[in-house]
């Protein structure tokens, strides 16, 4: 009986305080705050309010989005990917070898993780939330946690590439009902009869608008629609986010799991635990920025030269039945990804900014309360049942917001974790995990 308690003790446990891994908590955190740098202008900026200055060098706000599109831009959504899937080996590492019971804590967890994507995206209307999406991703990847970590690496440029084809399949059917459209509306401006195809083509090109690619009447009338009352921002985005987990999720679910998959595979070798030798990671940082930036610097010139506005963007479309321009993006985004993380590495080894790292690995710590907080707080700022600043701010103005989040949340994490053992919502999945109450104080 004592031994029977003592399996269930070492089963129904979190990670101990002694057993986390600073430097994945530290690159978590990096990940976390970077990533409200690439989610403030959805909560923010109007449809199409970029096309007033990305391609205006002589614009403040052109260099802001260029340097945050260069050095943040699927950067930061690939660390916290990457440290996510070395949490499924941390997760497991204490546990009892009875795997069974391992199994079911660990779908357990991702069950509830689901049921949080949900609350944040159709509760606190956030249609750019990821938990949802991790949560499914992570019931898969558990699949492979016992695989070789040579075999996970092949994931990033097999789906790469499967992406790819996949993005351009479904950009050639969204290409297909353009023309289509394009020469449906022509017919109808010489007074033609339009033909049952024709007119079929005007109704689908319309459902794209209404859920990708609004027009420009659509653009307005979503900005009044998110400076109104909850309910109507709700009707608004509610549709949009069960689209994007239902309808649109297997477009994303590739990309982040191979993500997670090479987390894995870092989590094995070292990289991710700062186990690797200096001159290692300096490879790795003159490799990823030797090659990465001159990459991204020149997708960036194309899109800058090609896509403009709206109606350059659809005519580009019209005329071009592959970009193969996006095949640079999955590459350039792991070069530079791995170049941060071993940069971010050497840094936090060598002792530079103590105090600033130590920050971050709290913030990494309470990683699900930070993220969900940089929700509650922009929806309450921008959208209209707040203080309804959306569409207000100039481009560059909406990153004070960014960094007064940042602050805050440098300051406040390590106070909070000074006194309680988690973060709160970090208390409350782990309770739910282990169905049991944790310990909240220190």
């Amino acid at each position: 009986m004592e031994q029977t308690n003592a399996l269930q003790a070492a089963i129904a446990a979190p990670v101990s305080e002694a057993n986390r891994i600073t430097t994945i908590d530290m690159l978590r955190g990096f990940a976390l705050l970077g990533i409200l740098l690439m989610n403030m202008p959805g909560f923010s900026m109007a449809d199409y309010s970029f096309e007033a200055f990305k391609n205006d060098p002589d614009s403040l706000n052109f260099w802001v989005f260029q340097i945050i599109g260069i050095l943040f831009e699927g950067k930061m959504r690939a660390m916290f990917g990457m440290v996510f899937g070395a949490g499924v080996l941390l997760f497991i590492a204490n546990k009892s070898a009875n795997g069974l019971a391992v199994h079911a804590l660990y779908y357990r967890r991702m069950f509830w993780l689901l049921l949080f994507g949900l609350i944040h995206a159709h509760l606190i209307l956030w249609i750019g939330e990821i938990l949802y999406l991790y949560a499914v991703c992570g019931m898969i990847l558990y699949l492979f946690r016992n695989v070789a970590a040579k075999y996970l690496v092949w994931a990033v440029p097999i789906v790469a590439v499967v992406s790819f084809v996949a993005g351009t399949i479904h950009y050639q059917e969204i290409r297909e009902k353009r023309i289509a459209y394009v020469e449906a509306t022509k017919a109808q401006s010489q007074s033609q009869a339009l033909t049952e195809i024709q007119t079929k083509a005007l109704v689908d090109w319309r459902e794209v608008e209404k859920t990708m690619i609004p027009n420009r009447e659509d653009a307005k009338a979503n900005t009044q629609k998110m400076k109104s009352d909850y309910t109507t921002v709700a009707g608004y985005l509610r549709p949009l986010a069960f689209q994007w987990q239902t309808k649109y999720l297997i477009f994303d679910v590739w990309d982040s799991l191979a993500l997670m998959l090479l987390g894995l595979a870092l989590f094995k070798w070292g990289f991710l635990t700062g186990n690797w030798s200096n001159k290692d990671y300096w490879k790795v940082v003159k490799i990823g920025y030797g090659i990465g930036l001159p990459l991204v610097i020149f997708a960036n010139y194309y899109y800058f030269k090609h896509f403009s506005t709206l109606e350059a963007n659809l005519a580009r479309m019209e005329q071009v039945p592959v970009n193969w321009v996006n095949l640079i993006y999955p590459f350039q985004r792991i070069l530079l990804v791995m170049a941060h993380a071993a940069a971010l590495i050497l840094m936090f080894k060598s002792g530079f900014a103590r105090n600033l790292f130590s920050r971050l690995v709290a913030v990494g710590r309470m990683a699900l309360s930070n993220y969900i907080s940089h929700s509650v707080i922009c929806t309450l700022f921008f959208f209209g049942y707040g203080l309804n600043y959306y569409a207000e701010l100039e481009y560059y103005q909406i990153y004070f917001v960014v960094l007064a989040i940042w602050i805050f949340q440098l300051i406040i994490s390590p106070i909070w974790l000074k006194y309680f053992l988690f973060g709160p919502l970090e208390w409350l999945w782990r309770s739910l995990t282990y169905w049991k109450i944790q310990p909240m104080r220190r």
